[in-house]
């Protein structure tokens, strides 16, 4: 076989060619590498190329796993490769080099993924789009006038342009399924602790973020999922074990589900007719399919889920900024970070207390007890997964002078999200829908805690009713 045809095969797909001989993982290398080559300049969801040492390691032999030769990228977040730099979206970063690997990046490496570098991001992934100062901005291969996402928009252009079936993605408030919306794949944030955030810390964001993938099927999320989940060493704590792998859930019967539907937004947010629109259209078919749908909205105080979300996330920038500065030996200048950055920093030096802290954890705690109660009425949440369809490119710009601006701009676009990050819950968006500019619309489904299994059920059952794997961005 000429290998033509690499950009037909999800994840999973590439690894069955390659474990019945009829493609080589070289051939399936420089498939990926020639579409990185040509498309990239683009869309510049590549911000690190390590092209040679990826054909070493092929040479020398890939770990045998589930996705044994399939080409992957790693997030330009907090996901640290032996000798590798991590930038972290940053300028602030220049001319680190990881001494050790993030133990999710061992687990993906141990399941046979061919790493060809890292995948672009904002800047300490703050924002929901990639237009980071350091590696520019992140097009979308729908329409390269718009935005990808944030954070994990690198991640999701590439997936969706088919430079790479699968990449690495992160999500602290919605970043691995605001990219999938807007670039038309499949984003799973799993539940809290599902997946390792080790060693070099034991949860994101107090527990806010959580890391997987992005990826063009459903049974290639699910068996990514099956990769690397499970505690690590010393983890300060773990989510329920799965009762079978995940791979199994996809094609299993997901018996007749009761799903709320809400597309209600916060006071002085209007949600997009689209996305209203995408979202009815999903439960729809939901009901088609013999689920049973009702309007219910969950219980969420959003300012307080606002005040404590941007009090943690403070505090968190401010650390990084100081342990940065600690390993370089001195102080970090403005200018080598963005505005919404720097606000953030000097926030957590400044002007966040102790008490401020700890109220912060006990609304995000709260917000969960709510939330599981909620839960308890339906196996399943729909909402849409924004507000706005793909936001053009400087619609949300972390060098804005008008701080208060910058974040009506992000609340405007983002208000279902961040709710489950909050809550610890696993959501999926999923690309049931296309607007008439022909931009993708993403729907959101949540799960109770620690049921990644009814989600990847469901959304299997989604993705056979209304197949998506055969359509194609303009700039693929």
């Amino acid at each position: 076989m000429a290998f033509k045809e690499y950009d037909r095969y999800d994840a999973l797909g590439l690894a069955a060619l390659v474990r019945d001989r009829k493609v080589s993982v070289g051939e399936v290398l420089e498939a990926a590498i020639a579409r990185i080559e040509a498309l990239d300049p683009r869309l510049n969801a590549v911000s690190h190329r390590q092209f040679d040492r990826a054909r070493r390691e092929a040479q020398l032999g890939l770990p045998q796993g589930p996705f044994h030769g399939v080409p992957f990228l790693l997030k330009d977040l907090y996901a640290l490769d032996a000798g590798e730099p991590s930038g972290n979206g940053s300028r602030l970063y220049d001319g680190f080099l990881a001494d050790h690997n993030s133990e999710i990046v061992t687990r993906f490496r141990n399941a046979g993924l061919a790493v060809l570098g890292r995948s672009n991001s904002p800047e300490l992934g703050l924002v929901p789009t990639t237009e980071p100062v350091r590696f520019g901005p992140t097009r979308n291969p729908w329409a390269p006038d718009r935005s990808s996402g944030g954070s994990s928009g690198g991640s999701a252009a590439a997936v969706a342009a088919r430079m790479v079936p699968i990449a690495h993605a992160t999500d602290g408030g919605g970043s691995i399924r605001i990219p999938a919306s807007a670039c038309g794949v499949v984003g799973l944030k799993p539940s809290r602790a599902r997946c390792p955030m080790g060693p070099d810390v034991g949860e994101g964001w107090n527990g806010l973020a959580v890391g997987l993938v992005v990826s063009r099927s459903v049974r290639d999320m699910a068996a990514a999922l099956d990769a690397v989940e499970g505690a690590s060493v010393g983890d300060p704590y773990a989510c329920p074990p799965k009762a079978r792998p995940f791979l199994s859930e996809v094609g299993a019967p997901a018996g007749r589900l009761r799903i709320a539907l809400s597309t209600a937004a916060p006071a002085g947010v209007t949600v997009h007719p689209d996305c209203v629109a995408a979202a009815q259209d999903a439960a729809k078919l939901c009901a088609g399919l013999g689920h049973v749908v009702e309007e219910a909205d969950p219980p969420v105080d959003h300012e307080a889920l606002w005040d404590a979300f941007a009090t943690i996330i403070a505090s968190h920038v401010a650390n990084t900024i100081n342990l940065r500065e600690k390993a370089l030996g001195r102080k970090a200048r403005p200018e080598e970070v963005e505005r919404a950055t720097w606000g953030f920093a000097e926030a957590g030096r400044t002007q966040v207390t102790g008490a401020d802290y700890a109220r912060a954890i006990l609304t995000v705690h709260t917000l969960g007890r709510r939330m599981g109660t909620f839960m308890e009425r339906f196996d399943v949440l729909l909402t849409p997964t924004l507000a706005q369809p793909p936001l053009p490119l400087g619609a949300i710009d972390m060098m804005d002078m008008d701080q208060e601006r910058y974040r009506a701009n992000l609340r405007a676009f983002i208000p279902f999200t961040p709710i489950e990050n909050a809550a610890g819950l696993p959501a999926i968006s999923l690309p049931l829908a296309w607007n008439g500019d022909g931009l993708p619309i993403g729907s959101h489904f949540v799960g109770r805690y620690a049921d990644e299994a009814t989600l990847l059920r469901l959304a299997a059952q989604l993705e056979t009713a209304r197949p998506w794997h055969d359509r194609r961005p303009p700039v693929s």
